[in-house]
């Protein structure tokens, strides 16, 4: 199914000027509204709103010279209208859901723009993967923008992916219809260090005019953090303090702070807008990363904005940072964003700004969503088999292949420690025992890399602190930002190969085993990261899956996000890939055991 380009303003405005001036009908009309206009911050009470082809055509105190006999007229009985809300920043394969199911998912809670990123993607499939998922976005109801991958591999020396994107894929990608720029540049040591390549990708994104995503992952904002923000990244996402905040937007970049499934930073960065009283204009409100369960239980960008007014922001700016701040840092302020003539008649229908309930979502001017319920239909794309054939391990794996051996007595071994609601990991070191030949974790957890895209067979071993598991048990998962080969975490070998060769049986997912038998299983058929199927029954399945983690000893809040993150080699301070053990502090391998 061929997407339906969205008419232009261009297109359209002799129909918009004609209906504001009251010589055409309105298609819609909403009535005895209390608008909210994020441009000036102001709410008009008893105004009016007229919507034409999709598009506002007037926005005023009375729109009755627009009513035809054919306009749909709606009273909203002085409930607020508030623009549809943007995410600035996030990735659609978090959620394991593809394009349209994402958007079924997400419409009902208000978001009505997206702007994301599909390296997980891109990792498993290449350009071609990133077109898929852009082609499906532009068949939605509602706007889904796709930046362009820019590190697919996150670190070219330190793993191996299915595929690569270079200067050539995003030149290419610059000329399709919904791409609006650069996804977040990860390898800010090679942004740094002057990589040829990774200018030449901010290059060609500026020579088409659009915007290039950041991703500056360290804590330091000495010479490296100036010379990344000299090269081009427009936004940057992994602040995690007010410092952080105020740094990015003193040079002339936007602070997306997030609020996610397991990224909790907003609290701790709004702080430069409601105690320093800095100009929010430079912060915009993302999520980052939502799975499914989160998306059916607790909301999305509505989520979000709601959190950061509980942390006290004012409830309007909190809205400007999910609506025209993100419109405007992507060059689209005269097309979503805010509720004026010519923007696309994306609205939410609220009874209360503080609390933020969604009671009726419009997208483009039809009414889309309604007490929770997603009423408009979300076209699937035919994904092509091979899509959903991307397990290949080229053996079946046993307990012996997640063994490290030494002919020590005793180990000092370098250990991952996995930190709770952030995505940095802690370098540990621990004394481990030795039994016949074999390290044992003794009361951690071991964590292998297992390769999936070219069935070279390879299992990477490491060790992991902080998750709580008991004896018996074994996670593993496709999901393995970025390179997305197969991550096994577990305290019985066994137990790690039985689950490591039923995600290889089912094509991708996440399966947990405990005391002999699989407890719980999340199919991830389309390459290994998402499932076609409703939100619903991929949240009950991971439901499922959180409360085996629970059984077998884990604690974490979301403690699958940190499982999945374990393998991306750009955030600090180790990390495992197909190569082995990643120091992030100086971007190096480094041995498991001293």
């Amino acid at each position: 199914m061929e997407p339906t380009p969205f008419p232009t303003w261009p297109d359209v405005a002799a129909d918009l000027v004609a209906t504001a001036a009251g010589r055409a009908p309105a298609d819609l009309v909403l009535t005895n509204a209390r608008v909210v206009l994020v441009q000036t911050r102001e709410v008009m009470d008893g105004w009016q709103v007229a919507v034409k082809q999709g598009r506002f055509a007037y926005v005023g105190p009375d729109a009755s010279h627009c009513i035809g006999d054919k306009t749909e007229v709606q009273d909203l009985a002085g409930k607020y209208l508030i623009p549809g809300l943007c995410d600035g920043h996030m990735h659609i394969e978090s959620g394991m859901l593809t394009p349209a199911e994402f958007a079924r998912a997400v419409i009902p809670h208000g978001t009505t723009s997206m702007f994301t990123d599909p390296h997980e993607i891109a990792n498993v499939f290449g350009l071609r993967g990133v077109r898929l998922m852009h082609d499906e976005a532009l068949m939605q109801p509602v706007n889904i923008w796709t930046q362009m991958p820019s590190c697919a591999p996150s670190a070219p020396w330190l793993e191996t992916t299915g595929y690569e994107i270079g200067p050539e894929d995003v030149a290419e990608a610059m000329a399709w219809p919904g791409v609006i720029g650069l996804g977040e540049m990860m390898n800010f040591p090679g942004v740094v260090n002057g990589s040829q390549q990774m200018l030449a990708e901010i290059a060609e994104t500026q020579k088409a005019g659009k915007t290039v995503g950041g991703h500056y992952a360290s804590p330091d904002l000495g010479p490296d953090f100036h010379a990344y923000a000299a090269g081009g990244p427009a936004d940057d996402h992994e602040g995690t303090c007010e410092d952080d905040a105020i740094a990015r937007m003193r040079q002339g970049m936007r602070s997306m702070i997030r609020l996610g499934s397991a990224w909790y930073d907003i609290e701790s960065q709004i702080t430069a807008i409601t105690e320093r009283g800095l100009d929010p204009r430079n912060m915009i409100i993302c999520t980052d990363d939502c799975f499914a369960k989160t998306l059916v239980e607790d909301g999305h960008m509505n989520r979000a904005v709601r959190h950061a007014i509980e942390c006290g922001c004012d409830p309007l700016i909190a809205l400007q940072m999910a609506t025209i701040n993100t419109a405007t840092h992507f060059g689209l302020e005269r097309e979503i964003g805010q509720i004026a003539p010519g923007r696309r008649a994306d609205m939410i229908v609220t009874s209360d700004l503080k609390t933020l309930p969604i009671e009726v979502v419009y997208g483009r001017g039809v009414k889309v969503a309604e007490s929770g319920e997603c009423l408009a239909k979300c076209p699937h794309l035919d994904w092509p088999e091979d899509t959903r054939a991307s397990v290949n391990l080229g053996k079946t794996l046993a307990a012996a292949d997640f063994e490290i051996r030494t002919d020590a007595e005793r180990v000092t071994a370098n250990v991952i420690g996995v930190v709770e609601n952030q995505a940095p990991t802690k370098a540990l070191v621990m004394d481990l025992p030795v039994r016949d030949g074999i390290v044992e974790p003794d009361g951690i957890a071991q964590i292998a890399l297992v390769e999936r895209h070219r069935a070279t067979g390879g299992v990477t071993n490491a060790f992991v602190s902080g998750f709580g598991y008991g004896p018996g048990m074994a996670m593993a998962s496709t999901v393995a930002h970025d390179s997305h080969h197969m991550i096994v975490v577990g305290t019985d070998r066994a137990m790690m190969a039985m689950a490591a060769n039923r995600l290889a049986e089912v094509g991708g997912g996440v399966t947990l085993w405990n005391d002999g038998a699989e407890q719980a299983l999340v199919e991830l058929p389309i390459a290994g990261l998402m499932s076609d199927s409703p939100a619903t029954e991929v949240a009950a399945k991971v439901t499922k899956l959180v409360d085996a983690m629970k059984a077998a000893g884990c604690t974490l809040n979301n403690a699958y996000m940190q499982h999945s993150l374990l393998a991306l080699v750009v955030i600090p301070e180790l990390r495992i890939s197909d190569l082995g053990l990643v120091d992030v502090r100086t971007f190096k391998m480094t041995p498991v055991i001293q």
